[in-house]
């Protein structure tokens, strides 16, 4: 990807990283993508870009899209949402039940491979489609 290209390519292989850290990217490039959905649709106010990415970014919604993409994932890819998934992290869900919030941590590590591995096509296409089968599209 581009930034690595620029600032340099970590020595650790996807597979290296933590789970948590996995996540922890994920979670920003999944943001970012729902963000840049929100923004084109010329929302209006900043208050209102924010109240229709955070209903789409929220533990209990990535929960509900993860479930969509499950059947829809290759083994590798099975294999790093699990990790996500069983991690012990050090936070806990604020607004979420333990479940979906283990199933969301899972599912941003899952966007943590694909970012990391270049597999950006295919995640903007499981993620649109998966977006769309679980009513959670950003519209105005």
């Amino acid at each position: 990807n581009e930034i690595q290209d620029t600032f340099g390519k970590s020595k650790l292989q996807p597979s290296q990283y933590s789970a948590l850290a996995l996540a922890y990217i994920g979670d920003a490039v999944y943001d970012l993508i729902i963000r840049t959905i929100v923004i084109d649709l010329g929302a209006g106010h900043v208050k209102n870009f924010h109240r229709m990415t955070s209903s789409v970014v929220k533990a209990e919604a990535q929960a509900k899209l993860m479930k969509i993409l499950e059947d829809k994932l290759t083994e590798e890819e099975v294999a790093y949402y699990r990790r996500g998934r069983n991690a012990k992290s050090a936070t806990s869900a604020k607004n979420a039940s333990i479940v979906d919030y283990r199933v969301a941590t899972g599912f941003e590590a899952l966007v943590g491979y694909w970012y990391l591995t270049h597999q950006m096509e295919r995640a903007m296409k499981l993620l649109h489609d998966g977006l769309i089968e679980a009513d959670q599209m950003p519209h105005k």
